[in-house]
């Protein structure tokens, strides 16, 4: 009986992953002239994109900047988001014609749906002659080195040091990707398979398995803006306050943000509490200022001299919503009328308003994680062209990089960036 033989497609780039960045990093290489392929394991490319910012894509920040990202190598986003800036990809939104609008803080929302800016990314692809494929799983990665693949024991140690891998004979691939819709061989390999955030749109830790395979550190992930727990007493406290939402400045540590928190079934979430979520720890306190942009004690003191006889809930329900208000008199402070306050009890109200201690117990993780923070160690990468310092051809863009960003389109920003840096390279 004849063995029957493997199809054997032969390109240039080869990108794992159909988001935000291996798109990007896909028509920027074909832009070159390239032969891309992409493959996506789920049904359709951009799942994480669709969904994103209520289904509008707050697909970037006109005020991005490094210092609005989380990394154990602080510097490394720098390049990349110096040569690929916000500008850059409205301009390519202009382009095709999509409408947006400014919501807040810079951020940048489609005015209808996310879908365009998938389409856009793939038309881009399509007139670069990129392939993708969708429904692809990746079944094995091997590296070429004489035109066969390497075993995992020819495979170098880890901590063998910096760019151990021999590179292929000039004119011979570098890859092959064994896949379920055939076997790849390419010259540059791109790992765009994100993070652990949301694994109902697909998810998974290939990405840092593939990373480990050819040497590199991963740095301990966890989940990033996301919702925070609350469990015993705080959680029973807080329970019928669900759907409430207010206006708070969330600190941790010497870190803090400002804006809205939405009270929930399990504990907080709302945008100040997402970002807060990336630099608090379990364990951890966590304050709240509940009355941001104001000095409690003179806000307290004024409401004190005028109306002297309404009660504490009630001036309290002027200054935050009724419930919270109500719900902080039954737990928090004595409600009395304002007049028999004396200044050091009013100040000691005012001083709990502005420092309020909110115990919590952990994250919702990954399930509801917009991020996933830490990841392939950026130490080991090139700053300017993604491209593994340990393995020539190799290149790591977006999530899957211990480079994470602040809620607000800042994500968004740096998977356009890094795709852009990979693909100008690749």
């Amino acid at each position: 009986m004849r063995e029957r033989r493997t199809n054997v497609e032969r390109v240039e780039v080869c990108v794992i992953g159909g988001g935000a960045a291996g798109l990007m990093t896909a028509l920027n290489a074909g832009q070159r002239g390239r032969r891309v392929r992409v493959i996506e394991h789920a049904n359709r490319c951009g799942k994480k994109i669709l969904m994103s910012g209520g289904g509008r894509c707050n697909f970037t920040n006109t005020g991005t900047r490094p210092d609005h990202f989380l990394s154990a190598n602080p510097h490394f986003c720098k390049s990349a988001l110096a040569r690929y800036t916000p500008a850059h990809f409205i301009a390519m939104v202009e382009r095709h014609g999509i409408a947006y609008h400014e919501k807040e803080l810079g951020q940048l929302f489609c005015d209808d749906s996310s879908k365009p800016i998938v389409a856009m990314l793939l038309a881009e692809c399509e007139q670069a002659g990129v392939e993708v494929r969708t429904s692809c799983s990746v079944e094995s990665v091997a590296a070429l080195a004489t035109g066969a693949a390497t075993t995992q024991a020819d495979r170098p140690a880890p901590d063998a040091g910096l760019g151990q891998m021999p590179d292929a004979p000039a004119g011979a691939p570098r890859f092959r990707v064994a896949s379920s819709q055939g076997v790849i061989e390419c010259d540059s390999l791109v790992v765009a398979t994100g993070g652990l955030s949301i694994p109902s749109l697909g998810a998974t830790g290939f990405g840092y398995a593939l990373a480990r395979q050819f040497g590199h550190a991963v740095l301990p992930t966890r989940a990033g803006l996301v919702p925070l727990t609350q469990t015993g007493k705080p959680a029973e406290q807080m329970a019928e306050l669900a759907g409430v939402a207010l206006p708070i400045t969330a600190r941790a540590g010497k870190t803090a943000f400002t804006n809205a928190m939405l009270i929930t079934h399990r504990g907080i979430s709302g945008p100040a509490i997402l970002q807060i979520s990336n630099y608090w720890q379990p364990g951890e306190p966590l304050e709240l200022d509940l009355l941001p942009g104001q000095d409690a004690l003179a806000t307290l003191s004024a409401l004190r001299q005028s109306r002297p006889d309404a009660q504490l809930r009630t001036v309290l329900a002027e200054l935050l919503p009724k419930r919270f208000a109500e719900r902080l008199c039954e737990t928090a402070f004595e409600s009395r009328p304002m007049r028999q306050y004396e200044p050091k009890a009013l100040a000691a109200i005012a001083a709990q308003l502005a420092r309020f201690a909110l115990v919590c117990s952990g994250t919702e993780g990954y399930r509801t994680a917009e991020v996933t923070l830490g990841g392939v160690d950026t130490r080991e990468v090139s700053s300017s062209t993604m491209e593994s310092r340990r393995v020539p051809g190799l290149y790591f863009v977006g999530e899957v990089l211990d480079v994470t960003g602040w809620l607000g389109g800042y994500n968004f920003q740096w998977a356009w960036a890094s795709g852009f840096a990979a693909g100008q390279h690749a």
